[in-house]
């Protein structure tokens, strides 16, 4: 019977034959899951023997990671913001930039209560059930044209206990119906990669993760277009919009907000000092 380490060696091998990234890193990662310890604590076991179904289910997961899908999808699960998040393919894989805007959004609240929250597009509610985490005394809805995505929200509001401070509608921007003014946040992280980007995107993303959560098919701009038109109608005066935006997309964004009446537009850049989030205040 195969011990920790031999099995990792040899997936090793093989994911690096296949071109996958981080070969070593990723065999642990399923096969620390798989034993159910850390990725650190496979070292301390490197001579323990692996029992079949274990090495029934690390073949399994092996192959399927060789054929590029995403870890997260095989584990069915990813960490967001110290949280833990259900994924599958029906929602896009949140990623850590993410971050950044959750936190800009935190920042803002922190001195306010009573405040009413709109996240548009929410894959698998990872924005606003962090903020439902991290605030308190706050209203949160949150919307997705997705019936699958929601669902899958839904799960992950009830996994972080935050069932109760999340309102989930199932509707596009464009349709949304909602009471004139009802909002002091808009929130979103929308698709923003343009249809002549998209074909160059990794493997792993263009084959597995939602195009939908992914691109508009066009310039990769027409969901700023739309969500800056209707968060119009959708904030309060003096309401506050923030956005996920995507590299060398600050200009296009800063003047669509300007175009539609949003004024102290400010940018915030990622850790590798991109311009990743810029917010407005709607005059």
């Amino acid at each position: 019977m195969l011990n920790v380490l031999e099995s990792l060696q040899l997936s090793t091998n093989f994911l690096e034959k296949k071109g996958i990234e981080s070969p070593r890193l990723n065999a642990e990662l399923l096969l620390a899951e798989i034993l159910n310890c850390k990725r650190l604590d496979l070292y301390l076991k490197f001579d323990q023997p692996l029992k079949e179904n274990e090495v029934d289910r690390y073949r399994e997961w092996i192959s399927r990671r060789g054929k590029f899908e995403p870890l997260q999808y095989i584990i069915g699960k990813v960490e967001f913001f110290g949280l833990q998040f259900k994924v599958t393919r029906d929602v896009l894989i949140p990623r850590s930039e993410t971050e950044i805007l959750v936190e800009e959004v935190i920042n803002f609240c922190k001195s306010k209560s009573g405040l009413k929250i709109l996240d548009i597009g929410t894959g698998s509610g990872n924005i606003p059930i962090a903020l439902a985490k991290n605030l308190t005394n706050v209203e949160i809805t949150t919307v997705d044209v997705s019936a699958k995505a929601l669902e899958i929200a839904k799960e992950n509001a009830l996994l972080n206990g935050v069932e109760s401070g999340v309102k989930f509608i199932l509707s596009d921007v464009n349709h949304l119906k909602i009471e004139t003014g009802l909002f002091d946040i808009v929130i979103s992280n929308p698709p923003y990669i343009s249809a002549e980007e998209y074909p160059t995107l990794q493997k792993e993303i263009i084959d597995y993760e939602p195009s939908i959560a992914l691109t508009d098919s066009n310039d990769g701009l027409d969901f700023y277009r739309a969500i800056a038109e209707r968060s119009k109608s959708f904030l309060k005066k003096e309401g506050k919009l923030f956005l996920e935006i995507g590299k060398g997309q600050f200009e296009d964004v800063e003047k669509i907000l300007s175009k539609n009446d949003f004024h102290n537009i400010e940018i915030i850049k990622d850790y590798q000092q991109i311009e990743r989030v810029i917010s407005g205040e709607l005059k």
